[in-house]
């Protein structure tokens, strides 16, 4: 099969297309033949060799891909149209998928557009109601609210009857953000979003933050979190090191939780 492939990490440029072993699914998973894939930061991450994939799983860069399944698996059929998360191997023409992974694409949908969900809602879902548990009557708080990742947070939270808050750093960005369903939106580069979020909230605060930033809003998301909070620390785009002061997580009695969805069991 082709794939896209490099052998140096790099920028772009070191990116080849070539020649690279057909994928040998395993017991559970389908051979998908891959239609369109999508660009993460974690590709370029990787790509830049500062994430390396998780034991077993293809060098080949692309976590999410919408394609036909070839070889079948479990219920599926081939010619089934499925999209999904993958640990590696997206950018390729064949993938292997555990076959509880794969998401029927939906006929209104093209693979192009199917491509760019799985990663954005699956990690958006994971970290608001799995693990953080928002519940409807609640309030998110999402940061980069107009990134992949937010934009899913900001749907889902809203169709599970949450308010939705969200930051962003320009213009076009909040007003994206109040259209996909943010009832209010931060800028945070002239805004304090704590601020702002304990007005909006009378002074309870955020039940779940989503947070990609890090280090530089641990303060930030301390003062906005409300009793019993959750913050959901899914990045660390301004830095990860910082200094810590305990006292808000126990005097508000805070979870703080992480989560890479590349290595979150299956």
């Amino acid at each position: 099969m082709k794939a896209i492939v490099f052998e140096q990490p790099g920028d772009a440029d070191v990116l080849r297309y070539a020649d690279a072993p057909d994928p040998q699914p395993g017991a559970g998973e389908l051979l998908v033949r891959v239609r369109a894939s999508a660009v993460n930061r974690a590709d370029i991450l990787q790509r830049r060799g500062g994430y390396a994939p998780p034991p077993g799983a293809s060098p080949i860069l692309g976590l999410e891909l919408a394609g036909e399944v070839v070889q079948p698996a479990g219920a599926w059929q081939v010619g089934d149209r499925v999209m999904a998360v993958v640990t590696g191997g997206g950018y390729a023409e064949l993938a292997a998928v555990p076959a509880g992974m794969a998401i029927r694409i939906p006929e209104q949908f093209s693979f192009e557009e199917a491509a760019a969900i799985p990663e954005a809602f699956l990690t958006a879902y994971l970290n608001l109601f799995t693990l953080g548990r928002l519940q409807a009557g609640e309030t998110a708080l999402v940061h980069a609210g107009a990134s992949g990742v937010g934009t899913a947070a900001i749907q889902l939270a809203r169709a599970a009857g949450a308010r939705v808050f969200a930051t962003a750093g320009a213009e076009n960005k909040l007003a994206l953000c109040r259209e996909l369903g943010a009832e209010l939106a931060i800028n945070y580069k002239t805004e304090q979003f704590a601020e702002r979020v304990m007005a909006a909230t009378g002074g309870a605060g955020a039940n779940v933050v989503l947070d990609f930033v890090g280090a530089p809003y641990w303060a930030g998301n301390m003062a906005a979190l409300a009793l019993g909070g959750r913050l959901m620390l899914i990045g660390f785009l301004g830095g990860s090191q910082g200094q810590l002061d305990l006292g808000a997580l126990m005097g508000k009695s805070l979870t703080v939780a992480s989560t890479t969805l590349r290595r979150t069991p299956l």
